[in-house]
């Protein structure tokens, strides 16, 4: 396995002073060494890969030096855009080494939300002519390969790609994690809320363990899962795809259960909500305050007034619950106030070992979901 503080070291030794990107489940060991030694103007976990890409832009304009890119494969599909209009070498040409967790890589088995971006993975890269390494997984031959393609990314002033294979590092643990003393976990705060909604409700889930604990849930009460669209992949799209849904079914409860990095990581879909108001939506944010699902990593859920810019943007009402008392005092109300309502609830980082995962299939959550909306 590759060091990860030797292939930190290595991309120091190079002339990197940025790091910037969205935390990845493969890369978390890295991810955890990056935000441990190096402070928040050098170690930018941003919005969305996009952005990521922007930021890195805007660090070689005025530094000259070489800025590192990180992400989930499933990433590269936000940042096509700027890495074809902006860094591409046939606009502004610009050296930015993306590092890629390779989650689907054919022959490995992953969830099916990783599938069909493992088998595009390389293909994209091809097709955007981004020159790339699959990074070797002995220390001696992957810091050579490293410094090697850093210095064609100087060379040649454009975006090179590193791709990580599953366990290509070795184990390293965050020591500046984030935490915070809020009194109930996710799953506690869901289970009371859920509890609370009407029997005919329909919720959308973020992608995560956010879904998996609804499942189980479910699991638990003896209940059918065709009321909820468990969003598996697509970070941050849950609550466009809740939008979708109420609009055409305005004689239903929609609710979104979101998390604080998804809600971040296209913030703007909510201007969208905001303008349509529809009456039967309610956003729940489940706030952490961390990218808990990949490695634990600092979001800015509570560095942001999440009420005050939905409000901003047009949602009938908003507020912030934190304790069991604060949820079960909206059980009279939940399901008959006037959308859109946002709803912040503070959680603590907090999840079992023995989480599982949904036992149905993508395809099967849907089907069953669109019958129970036809009904």
């Amino acid at each position: 396995m590759v060091s990860v503080d030797k292939l930190y070291d290595t991309l120091k030794a190079s002339g990197v002073r940025l790091f910037t990107g969205v935390p990845d489940s493969l890369l978390k060991n890295l991810c955890a060494y990056i935000t441990d030694n190096s402070d928040a103007t050098h170690n930018i976990i941003a919005a969305n890969e996009g952005a990521a890409v922007g930021i890195a832009a805007g660090h070689y304009l005025a530094t000259g030096k070489v800025p590192v890119v990180y992400m989930q494969n499933s990433g590269i599909g936000n940042a096509v855009n700027p890495l074809m209009s902006l860094v591409d070498e046939k606009v502004y040409s610009m050296p930015v080494l993306l590092i890629i967790g390779w989650r689907g890589e054919p022959g490995v088995h992953d969830e099916p939300q990783h599938v069909k971006q493992g088998e595009v993975t390389i293909p994209l890269l091809e097709a955007m002519q981004i020159p790339y390494i699959v990074l070797p997984n002995e220390d001696t031959e992957a810091l050579a390969a490293v410094q090697a393609i850093v210095n064609d990314c100087k060379k040649l002033s454009k975006p090179h790609a590193i791709i990580i294979r599953k366990n290509t590092f070795g184990k390293y643990k965050l020591k500046n994690q984030a935490i915070n003393d809020y009194p109930l976990s996710r799953e506690e705060a869901l289970t009371i809320l859920v509890k609370a909604l009407d029997i005919d409700s329909v919720i959308v889930s973020t992608t995560g363990k956010l879904s998996r604990e609804l499942f189980e849930l479910r699991e638990a009460l003896s209940q059918c899962h065709s009321k909820d669209f468990l969003t598996v992949g697509s970070m941050g799209h849950s609550s466009s795809i809740a939008l979708g849904i109420a609009l055409e079914k305005p004689d239903k409860r929609i609710f979104c259960f979101d998390g604080d990095g998804a809600f971040i990581m296209h913030m703007g879909a909510i201007s969208n909500i905001g303008a349509l108001a529809p009456k039967n939506l309610v956003h729940v944010v489940f706030n952490n305050g961390a990218h808990e699902s990949v490695g634990g990593q600092p979001t800015l859920g509570f560095g942001i007034d999440i009420c005050a810019i939905a409000k901003a943007c047009g949602y009938k009402e908003t507020l912030t619950v934190t304790t069991e008392q604060e949820i079960k005092a909206l059980s009279g109300r939940i399901n008959t106030m006037d959308g859109p309502v946002l709803i912040e609830l503070r959680v603590r980082i907090d999840s079992r070992d023995n989480l599982g995962r949904p036992t149905t299939t993508p395809i099967q959550n849907k089907e069953a979901f669109m019958t129970n909306l036809k009904n």
